[in-house]
């Protein structure tokens, strides 16, 4: 099973459309969104072709391969919006024989992680920086920002196929990536 990890999206309907067409290659089974939907945050510039209601629209088209988390920029009107739920502040999965926590960042994150087993993973999105490490025994990841990426690392995605997380851009470079033993 493939899953690909799409984090940050802020109301960009033109790097909404670019992972997307990233997903028709990639093939996944699963699309997970780490949240931060459609609203760009007080903090953030207006991502390129900013268009809320047309990225809820578009992310609708694929309801049924979603799942997907709640961001700090996320509220229960955007839900109104979504035909998938996102409301959650985290979800586990169950992945590969691998235990997945999986959150946006704002509450438990990498430097604040939950109770987890050694050999755990723990995936958010948030800081818009990539990350693939392990840290006392703990997978923690992110798969960085599909819009607005920080510290120069590029727009980008993620996938998680034969235990193995790679953060890819939008040209095809590996970014970051993790084999779990």
């Amino acid at each position: 099973m493939k899953l690909m990890f799409i984090s940050d999206i802020h109301g960009s309907l033109h790097w909404l459309r670019r992972v997307l067409e990233k997903a028709e290659i990639e093939q996944p089974d699963q699309l997970i969104f780490l949240g931060d939907y459609m609203y760009h945050g007080p903090r953030n510039p207006l991502p390129e072709e900013y268009n809320p209601s047309e990225v809820a629209n578009t992310l609708n088209l694929y309801k049924n391969k979603i799942i997907a988390v709640r961001g700090n920029c996320d509220s229960e009107v955007d839900q109104m919006l979504l035909e998938f739920p996102m409301m959650a502040d985290y979800i586990m999965l169950y992945h590969e024989g691998m235990r997945i926590y999986v959150t946006h960042g704002h509450g438990y994150s990498i430097d604040n992680l939950p109770l987890l087993q050694p050999g755990d993973v723990f995936i958010q999105g948030h800081t818009h920086v990539p990350v693939a490490d392990l840290q006392n025994h703990i997978y923690v990841l992110n798969p960085g920002s599909v819009a607005l990426p920080k510290e120069d690392y590029p727009n980008s995605y993620a996938v998680l196929e034969h235990g193995t997380f790679t953060v890819k851009d939008f040209d095809d470079n590996m970014i970051k990536s993790i084999s779990f033993s």
